[in-house]
């Protein structure tokens, strides 16, 4: 822990091989996380990438080495929530082979909208939980909260996507 606490002290003071060595730790866990949350890869990439390179730029603006990890997840979870507007507000015909299917898509846009509306904080924690495979002490862990505070706006951001989907 003590080496991964000094790569961000290091990257904090514009080191680009710390913060690449930082970048890779997390990799994967990011670019899983945009990969559920928007369901494209080559969006997910994007978002990915954006949020290195935003990161990169103003990391030695973050406050707490030990926040690293929410910080960029943060980041991340704003550009998602971004882009998933964006697929919101796109219009397009569907085809004619999926306008059969249309009973499924229409259920995943709907969550899709619901998910969209729920604030920051409630999408990080049921991203990282749902799309990431984290445990309510990991994401505790990254947020810096209670592994209880955690569990509870989990539990009530699902049940406030249940509302705006009517179940």
């Amino acid at each position: 822990m003590d080496n991964y606490l000094q790569l961000v002290e290091r990257a904090r003071n514009r080191d680009a091989q710390a913060f690449a060595a930082l970048y890779a730790q997390v990799y994967q866990d990011l670019y899983r996380f945009a990969l559920y949350t928007l369901k494209n890869t080559h969006d997910a990439e994007d978002m990915v990438s954006d949020t290195v390179t935003d990161a990169f730029a103003s990391i030695h603006k973050l406050r707490s080495a030990e926040a690293f990890r929410g910080w960029i997840f943060k980041i991340l979870s704003n550009k998602c929530r971004m882009k998933l507007k964006e697929y919101v507000n796109k219009t397009a015909e569907l085809p004619d082979d999926l306008a059969s299917e249309g009973g499924d898509m229409l259920d995943h846009m709907e969550v899709r909208r619901a998910f969209a509306k729920l604030d920051d904080e409630e999408r990080l924690i049921i991203s990282m939980h749902l799309f990431s495979g984290y445990k309510s002490r990991e994401i505790a862990a990254a947020l810096h909260m209670n592994e209880n505070t955690v569990r509870s706006r989990e539990s009530r951001a699902l049940k406030k996507m249940g509302t705006i989907l009517g179940e």
